[in-house]
């Protein structure tokens, strides 16, 4: 049975800069990074392939480059790669994305039953978590969000039982495969890449799917297929903060000027 884990090329978050005069971001000379979320999914499913036999595919949809964040996942030992490039999927928001997603889901399905879409909880550079749930929705699957755990696979009843960290508690959830599982980071450790393995990924082959291959209606993917758009990326302002008194102002005095500024601002009733 196969795992097809979604992985995403997104920038080092710690170096981007925004363009003051455009309200886009200013990619040149800005580190690239495999999403850290999409790290853990990895890994689990990994781990499930170690654990139950699974054969495990990594699918990236973005540019060309995006092919050094997919040898990475081979120098960690996926058993497939594929690329999902092509001017068409580009400017894609959440619900574009997913539907190349899901249809290269489906294509890789087609010579192997599929038990499990593994994502991360949400990447770094959107921060909505909406992709692995719109791949569920269009597939008609299970979707377990925000798993720290994976108790237990059963292939023969065909169901999956992951532990859910939920505000103030977990809950222990049971679901019938095929079924798409987001990861938070607590759920594993990334395993670092052997030498070898390394210099084997440097060779080994990345499959590229593009529209000619995908055969998706351009009018439903990419910018034209895309519900949202962004018009502008800035940093949030914060107004500066005050500071009430110095060392010669009672602690008293300072308490009751704390106060009157909360009930000016409405933070208290009187």
């Amino acid at each position: 049975m196969l795992i097809v884990a979604c992985i995403k090329q997104v920038p080092d978050t710690t170096q981007v800069k925004v363009d003051p005069v455009t309200g886009t971001l200013i990619r040149e000379g800005v580190p690239f990074i495999m999403n850290p979320y999409d790290t853990h999914a990895l890994e689990e499913s990994l781990r499930l392939k170690d654990k139950y036999g699974f054969r495990v595919a990594v699918i990236s949809m973005g540019p060309p480059s995006a092919e050094e964040t997919l040898r990475k996942a081979q120098a960690v030992g996926v058993d497939e790669a594929v690329l999902l490039s092509d001017r068409a999927f580009g400017g894609a928001d959440t619900l574009a994305t997913s539907k190349v997603l899901t249809e290269a889901v489906r294509k890789l399905a087609e010579k192997e039953e599929l038990a499990i879409i593994m994502c991360g909880r949400q990447t770094i550079d959107g921060d909505t978590a909406q992709v692995g749930p719109g791949i569920a929705t269009r597939l008609g699957c299970s979707q377990l969000t925000l798993v720290d755990r994976i108790e237990e696979v059963d292939l023969s009843a065909k169901i999956v039982k992951v532990r859910r960290k939920l505000e103030g508690r977990h809950e222990i959830v049971t679901a019938p495969l095929p079924a798409m599982i987001a990861v938070l980071r607590e759920i594993n450790q990334p395993r670092y890449p052997t030498v070898p393995m390394r210099l084997m990924a440097e060779d080994a082959i990345i499959t590229l799917w593009d529209n000619k291959a995908m055969k998706i209606d351009e009018q439903t993917i990419g910018l034209k297929g895309s519900a949202t758009q962004v018009r502008k990326i800035f940093s949030p302002e914060r107004a500066k903060g005050e500071i009430l008194g110095d060392d010669s102002v009672k602690p008293d005095d300072i308490a009751r000027l704390l106060i009157d500024k909360m009930m000016e601002k409405d933070i208290l009733s009187p």
